[in-house]
Parts: C-alpha cells; structure tokens; sequence
C-alpha cells in the first residue's frame, strides 16, 4: 500500500489533491447544467476566451484569476450581443469569438521572454503549484457558486427544458441565463491553476456527463459528479506520481475515462435489465 500512500504524504501533493477536489466540486455545481443544456462547445470556448486576460495578468504580474475573469465576462457578453442576430445561429459567434480570443491570447504571450512557458502554463494548468492562499480562493469561488445553484435552481430548471414557461411564470430567462453564464465563468476561472484553460472542459463536461448515466435529478447528478471529478483527481494525482506524466493531463484524461467506464457499465446494466425481464416473461408466460 506505500505506493498509494506515499505521494500523498508529500505537502504540495496533498494541497493538489484539495485544490482538485474543490475545483471539481465547482465543476460539477456549473457542469451539471452545461450537460443539461448542452453547452459543452460554449464551456469550451469560454474557457479559451479567458486566455487574454489571463496572459495581460501574467505578463503585468496582477492575479491570474481576476484577468481571467474580466476576459470571460467580455466572452459571455460577446456571446449573449452576437447571438441574438438572426443572421446566424449562436454557434456561429461562439465559433468566431473563440478562435479570435484564443488567437488574441496567443499573440499576447508572444511577447513574453519565455513564451512557451507560460503558454503551457496557461493551457495546462499547474496543479503541482497551488498553495494555500489558492486553496481559499478555491473554497470562497465554491462558496459563491452554491449560493447562486440555490438561488436559481427553479429558474435554470425551467430554462433548460421549457424556455417559454420560465417567462409564464415571472422567473426572467434572461436574468437566469446570464447567472449561468457567471456560474460557468467562475468554474473556469477558478479551474485556471489546475487544468488550465485546455483541459478545464475534461472536469467540467465529463463527471457531470459521467453521472447522469446514474442519476435523473438535478441535486444528485451533481452530488455523483462532484465524487467523480473528486476520485479523477485523486487517480490523476497518483497516476501522474508513478507514470512521471503531467498531473493537470493526467486528471483530465482520467475523468474522461470515467465517463467511458460509466457508459460501459450502463450500457452492461441495461442488457442484464432486458435479459432478466425477457426471462422472467419467459417463465411466466
């Protein structure tokens, strides 16, 4: 069991392993209704549309957070002005505001000395590198995130399946979708450190994914998804100890694969479920 044990002896292992856990529980509060919505390609460009703020913060050496929210805020606002054109679906000014921030971000880390670095840095995250100060930033962005979950849970219910009776019954579908908009910007930005802007869709979209195979009710999808993000960083942590690999990748790919093994196993769930009522008909027949 020492080979289990001993990388989370180490302290910046263990303060990885915190900073992942909360990081996924905010993923699966916002991830749950990305999956519910089907937003997984806003999510994604939302998280690339953070690079240029998050490279003016590196380069001015301001808090990485704070200019990756300002540069998400200019994306959701984006997103919500060109998508009200009838000239285009929504997923067309997604598309062009992601490559155009993205482009923008990497022209920006161009000037660094040490662009590659901090490219990859941005991209992939550090987990290896959160400290304490990150951790309670961690803990008040997870904070601030169920409090707007409980606060609009009736009114994400109802935009997310019937648009048209969240306005019948007074609940502002507009006012509702731009605090979901905040709920998902906040996910991102608080998942910076970790996983970076590349990889924060790998924790956002797939435990929540991953456990809707198991759950059909809002509360408990997101509680599964939360375990899950959870072990993912846990398995991601110790795989990447032994295997030398890069921890952010590591624990992204691991919840990906958590979605394949929830998949196989619903789908094995369900052929055992045919199998024993078609005998049980047999018999009884």
């Amino acid at each position: 069991m020492e080979w289990l044990i001993a990388p989370f002896e180490v302290s910046f292992v263990q303060r990885a392993l915190w900073g992942g856990v909360l990081v996924s529980m905010i993923c699966a509060l916002a991830g749950t209704w990305v999956v519910v919505r089907g937003m997984a390609f806003l999510g994604e460009a939302m998280a690339h549309g953070m690079l240029p703020g998050v490279a003016v913060a590196s380069l001015s050496g301001w808090n990485l957070m704070l200019g990756g929210a300002v540069s998400a805020v200019v994306m959701a606002a984006g997103v919500t002005v060109l998508g009200r054109s009838r000239r285009f679906a929504q997923d067309t000014a997604i598309g062009l505001l992601f490559v155009g921030m993205l482009a923008l971000g990497v022209i920006i880390v161009s000037y660094s000395r040490s662009f590659a670095v901090d490219l990859t840095s941005i991209l992939f995250g550090d987990v290896l590198a959160v400290r304490g100060p990150d951790l309670v930033q961690l803990a008040v962005a997870l904070g601030v995130a169920a409090v707007v979950c409980a606060a609009g849970h009736r009114a994400f219910v109802a935009l997310s399946f019937d648009p048209r009776t969240a306005t019948a019954l007074g609940l502002r579908p507009r006012v509702a979708h731009g605090a979901l908009m905040l709920l998902l910007s906040l996910a991102i930005v608080s998942s910076l450190h970790v996983v970076g802007t590349l990889l924060v869709v790998g924790l956002l979209v797939a435990p929540p994914a991953a456990a809707m195979f198991w759950a059909d009710r809002i509360p408990m999808i997101m509680l599964i998804a939360a375990l899950l993000g959870s072990l993912a960083t846990a398995a991601g942590l110790l795989i990447s100890w032994h295997a030398g690999t890069a921890a952010g990748a590591t624990i992204a790919i691991t919840s990906v694969a958590l979605f394949a093994a929830s998949a196989s196993l619903s789908r094995a769930r369900g052929r055992v479920a045919r199998t024993t009522t078609r005998r049980t008909l047999e018999r009884t027949s």
